[in-house]
């Protein structure tokens, strides 16, 4: 939203490769946000708002620190909680494991869907682990891998979370034709910046999943052009914390390039310190999805454009994928 996947989980979600360490700023210089950083915090001289006027100050961004640093781990699952996009994923394994049972009964001389029982579930960059305990809670027998360890912290401290076999990984880890069902969610999918990150994790999942597994992933239609939308005064959220304090986010876009949008969102916290987050994330077209899951050996069983199955171009601007190996 996590070693040949170089992203944070969620969580999430997965990300694109270290940039180098940014320059230090002058005592008046404004950071604009768009330069990485390495893993470890520090903060910096131009003291800013989220609209840019010098007041309260912020960290220098980290990359994905909303994976990796727990101050914003827990600010994640505070402004997103369950949502129609976990009823989606829900629904698309649910018919996956009734799915496969028909055609294991018809196999067998059989009918009906007695057979549909638990299924090995595969949640790639599962983050906090929201939909992965949801999935185990079903009765599924679930794998959560990630690669920030904080986020996996949250998710084994959650009730529930003994049901779940958790990795602090990447999809290089993955065991051979061990799920029947793999997703990613929360646009994981385009944490994977370059194609070769990308083309790996898909072959990845491919050797994971059993032949006629199926993977569902999300992944935002650049037709849509969301990133438009992007910017303090459209998206902006506030959100309590277990603590009684409170954080405001906003989001602005610092660079589009060759489909690929970087971002960064700043966390104001009632308390301070407030923290702020840089993420690259690339926008693939319907064309491109297709290509790769040929070229990784999947067949595509369907691409919605919406939460409720609508056709490609709906308002909310998704392409939905569902593929078998």
């Amino acid at each position: 939203m996590p070693e040949s996947i170089e992203q944070p989980a969620p969580q999430r979600d997965p990300g694109p490769p270290e940039l180098a360490p940014p320059p230090a700023l002058a005592p008046d210089e404004p950071d604009s946000g768009g330069r990485g950083s390495g893993h470890a915090f520090t903060r910096f001289a131009g003291c800013l708002t989220l609209d840019g006027q010098r007041s309260s100050c912020y960290g220098r961004p980290v990359r994905n620190a909303e994976f990796n640093d727990p101050r914003l781990v827990v600010v994640y699952d505070a402004l997103f909680p369950w949502s129609r996009d976990d009823d989606y994923f829900m629904s698309v394994v649910s018919a996956a494991v009734i799915n496969a049972a028909v055609i294991n009964a018809a196999e067998a001389g059989e009918s009906g869907t007695d057979r549909a029982r638990a299924a090995r579930v595969l949640d790639l960059g599962c983050g906090t682990g929201r939909l992965t305990l949801a999935l185990a809670a079903a009765g599924h027998v679930v794998t959560g891998i990630d690669p920030a360890r904080a986020s996996l912290d949250a998710a084994r401290a959650k009730p529930g979370a003994d049901l779940v076999t958790w990795i602090e990984g990447t999809s290089a880890a993955l065991p051979a034709a061990s799920f029947d069902v793999a997703v990613m969610t929360s646009h994981v999918a385009q944490f994977f910046v370059t194609d070769q990150e990308w083309l790996t994790v898909l072959a990845d999942l491919r050797r994971a999943l059993v032949p006629g597994g199926t993977l569902a992933f999300d992944t935002r239609d650049p037709d849509a052009r969301g990133w438009e939308r992007w910017n303090p005064a459209d998206w902006r959220r506030t959100a309590a914390l277990p603590d009684g304090r409170t954080v405001t986010a906003a989001i602005s876009v610092d660079e589009v390039s060759g489909g690929v949008v970087t971002t960064t969102i700043r966390y104001a916290f009632s308390d301070g310190p407030d923290l702020a987050s840089v993420a690259s994330l690339r926008f693939r077209s319907e064309a491109e999805v297709r290509a790769s899951l040929a070229q990784s050996g999947f067949a595509v069983r369907a691409i919605y454009g919406g939460w409720n199955k609508e056709p490609v171009g709906a308002p909310d601007g998704e392409l939905l994928v569902v593929a078998a190996a």
